[in-house]
């Protein structure tokens, strides 16, 4: 899979990596070389002359699915799309493998052709809206809500990436409504298209669709490693063995504070993990002033008491130093106890989904928080030290492949955003 994407890209000249983040700027617009006429960026080197501005109403039938209701799928019978499943269970451009079926009376149901293309008639915010997918199979039934796309001698594939790109805030331009948005045939009748012929529009839908193939495995193997670390988890960390330890005498809480403006790199804890805000929000966003905040070094443990969320509890295994808002609670790891050990127990002992919480009324709100001497009386059983290193670091060797695996796909997705920008006008 990744050589025949490698090679459709050597085809396409695409820069590398470092040059593709540099700007979210197309490159010929970078560099003052923007291609004239409809032509784009980026071309298979063997296609020649300028694009077709088209209007959906010229190159399309546009029609609309007949209702099926969630509780009218079944195990068996035929399948069928519900217009909910494009935001939840399709996930990339092209429908190969339809999930759910109906044995209703589909006498009067729509069915698909191959190559249609289908968008929710509504949602929630209009960017969401101008959700395309292309059916590869025929004789699918299209549930209500759907508008259907008809193309005339059109690739379907190509049109999906298109709309969900170039074209996705044209469409939520035409899109009605505020609380709910809705989007019918009518509003897109006028949505203007710009296609080359239908060699090279296939070329383009071959590639972004290798592209979301190694997205989908990559999915496939972040989900099996999930489970795997959760079920070595279950088996190592919940064993009923070793002494039985209080979490009071295996964290140690110590407020080490700032005492001068940006004196560290400032750093969020989140369900997400420990991240810096620099570098996952482009700027920081805590106050300008962070004389007092709370400085964590490497091995410590950040814990958010206020509003709690399960997974607010992390450990911090990749920066020397940082900084973070004072209303959190630092810990060290004492002696005797293996740090990656403890931080897989931390993020997954099921003593922790039992916080003891008290409730502050406040002024419109109930704030939960947590109550610190109750948890500090959580008992752990510990295994000796030896054990602990074992576990932990089988633990973490899973964790770090984990962490790979989504950076590698975030990689392949934000290759496939570049090519929409580049390759589409």
């Amino acid at each position: 899979m990744t050589t025949k994407i490698n090679n459709e890209h050597k085809k396409l000249n695409v820069p590398n990596k470092r040059e593709q983040n540099q700007t979210c700027l197309d490159s010929a617009e970078r560099e003052g070389l923007r291609p004239k006429g409809n032509v784009p960026n980026l071309r298979f080197p063997e296609f020649q002359g300028e694009w077709e501005e088209e209007r959906l109403a010229d190159i399309a039938d546009l029609y609309k699915g007949t209702g099926i209701s969630k509780d009218q799928l079944s195990d068996d019978g035929e399948p069928c799309i519900l217009y909910g499943e494009l935001y939840t269970k399709y996930k990339s451009e092209t429908i190969r493998e339809v999930i759910s079926k109906t044995n209703i009376d589909n006498t009067k149901l729509v069915r698909s052709k191959a190559n249609d293309v289908i968008i929710p008639c509504s949602g929630e915010t209009a960017e969401d809206i101008a959700t395309a997918r292309c059916v590869l199979n025929g004789n699918i039934l299209l549930g209500g809500d759907l508008n259907i796309i008809r193309l005339h001698g059109y690739d379907g594939a190509f049109m999906s990436y298109q709309l969900n790109g170039r074209r996705k805030y044209d469409i939520a331009k035409v899109a009605q409504g505020v609380s709910v948005v809705h989007l019918y045939g009518e509003h897109l009748k006028g949505v203007k298209t710009i296609n080359p012929c239908l060699e090279e529009q296939k070329k383009i839908a071959k590639l972004l669709s290798l592209l979301d193939e190694r997205i989908a495995t990559q999915n496939k193997i972040i989900d099996k490693l999930q489970s795997l670390i959760k079920g070595i988890s279950n088996q190592l960390l919940y064993a009923n063995n070793g002494i039985s330890v209080l979490l009071g005498e295996i964290l140690i809480e110590r407020s080490e504070r700032t005492k001068e403006n940006n004196q560290h790199e400032v750093l969020s804890s989140t369900v997400k993990g420990i991240f810096s805000q620099r570098e996952y929000f482009s700027k920081d966003i805590a106050s300008e002033n962070n004389v007092g905040y709370k400085i964590i070094r490497l091995h410590d443990v950040v814990l958010s008491p206020q509003n709690l969320w399960m997974g607010n509890i992390n450990y911090n295994g990749k920066f020397d130093v940082g900084i973070v808002s004072p209303s959190y609670k630092i810990f060290s790891i004492a002696e005797g106890f293996d740090k990656e050990y403890i931080a897989a127990t931390l993020k997954t002992h099921r003593a922790l989904y039992n916080y003891m919480l008290v409730s502050e009324q406040g002024a419109s709100v109930v704030r939960r928080n947590l109550n610190m001497e109750e948890f500090e009386q959580l008992v752990f059983k510990i295994p000796s030290f030896d054990q602990q290193q074992k576990i932990g670091r089988t633990i973490s060797v899973l964790n770090l492949r984990l962490e790979l695996a989504n950076k590698q796909k975030t990689l392949y997705e934000k290759e496939k955003q570049y090519l929409l920008r580049q390759i589409f006008i």
